[in-house]
């Protein structure tokens, strides 16, 4: 039987995302051509509430978009790829825009890979960062978060599951043994 333990509640969450806004707007050194892009779901809630926090935090408006990745991952079969209807909403130039690409858990980096390739479909960033709220290792691909709101290191076996109030009801972080 699996147990479910929490790992992060609402209030530590809130917590680790407001450190990773500021973190961006450090990296960054403020918000010029910065934007910050989801990855549907969780990734672009999560994605959302950091642009909310810069926002409030630098009474600016930052970029703000969403890519459904799902036609570029390489682990979907072909009539899945042909099926998947594009959810992407970038609303702005991504050309010279240092883009923070946000995800809820990074595992094997395929995820990022799929949503650099369709980033690239859109323009040219002057560069690219990953931000994850969860980076559970077993990488697969070189590739690694810029920004991690907490790193968790788990087994194969071990799930993650980010639950976020907007589609849960409840923000929290559970690892499912």
């Amino acid at each position: 039987m699996a147990t479910e333990v929490e790992l992060l509640n609402e209030a530590e969450m809130k917590r680790a995302l407001t450190r990773m806004s500021y973190e961006i707007l450090e990296r960054n050194h403020g918000t010029a051509n910065l934007a910050i892009v989801g990855i549907k779901t969780r990734g672009a809630i999560i994605a959302n509430r950091i642009k909310d926090r810069i926002n409030q935090l630098e009474e600016a408006d930052v970029f703000y978009g969403e890519l459904d990745v799902r036609a570029y991952r390489d682990d979907l079969d072909q009539e899945k790829d042909q099926l998947v209807k594009d959810l992407s909403q970038l609303d702005f130039d991504v050309n010279g825009k240092h883009i923070f690409i946000c995800d809820d858990v990074l595992m094997t980096g395929r995820t990022i890979r799929a949503t650099m390739d369709a980033l690239m479909d859109h323009g040219r960033p002057s560069k690219i960062s990953l931000v994850t709220l969860i980076d559970r290792g077993h990488r697969e691909l070189p590739i690694r978060a810029d920004i991690v709101g907490k790193n968790i290191p788990t087994s194969r076996q071990e799930k993650i599951r980010v639950k976020m109030r907007e589609l849960d009801s409840k923000d929290a972080v559970y690892i499912i043994k």
